[in-house]
């Protein structure tokens, strides 16, 4: 389906997500009339290692391998000099927020597809991020083209990751702990 264009639901290393392929603009397109939420807002990415992140990221600051190899919680680096990536995902100043997964289901996934995934969470805009399936707004359901079986059953705790924006000039700024 990611590869055709389709726009799924999935569970991440954090909450349920909306996903496509990072480098299909009119897919990406579609996930933003789906979340009812502006353009102008970043959506972020999910890759499965490394080397992946290099793929969409020009110069990778080295504060941020000493984040990635440190830190356990999910957390997602908003990194200037996107590359390869929809021009719609990428936010007015050429940065975007990317993550590298490690839960076994997203990892898989991102590995298999050999590609950045949109992962943005599975809810209308400025309504809480969705848990768990059972959270998900039948109309975001209703509108993808396939929703993963794995975890559906699942009722536990999610949070969204953290979110730390590191420039190129050294800044480091906290947007979600």
């Amino acid at each position: 389906m990611l590869r055709k264009g389709g726009v799924i639901l999935y569970p991440t290393d954090t909450v349920w997500g909306i996903g496509c392929d990072a480098t299909n603009a009119e897919a990406v397109k579609r996930v933003y009339k789906i979340k009812q939420r502006d353009d102008s807002k970043a959506l972020i990415c999910l890759v499965d290692s490394d080397a992946r992140l290099q793929r969409y990221v020009c110069n990778v600051p080295d504060v941020a391998w000493q984040l990635i190899d440190c830190i356990d919680k999910p957390t997602t680096l908003i990194l200037d000099g996107a590359v390869n990536l929809a021009p719609n995902l990428i936010a007015a100043d050429g940065s975007i927020g990317i993550r590298i997964t490690k839960e076994v289901f997203s990892h898989e996934l991102c590995y298999r597809f050999q590609k950045a995934l949109v992962s943005t969470s599975a809810n209308i805009s400025g309504e809480p991020a969705a848990q768990n399936y059972r959270d998900i707004d039948p109309r975001i359901i209703e509108q993808v083209d396939y929703v993963c079986w794995t975890r559906r059953q699942e009722h536990q705790p999610h949070t969204p990751s953290s979110i730390i924006k590191l420039t190129h000039d050294g800044v480091i700024e906290i947007i979600r702990k």
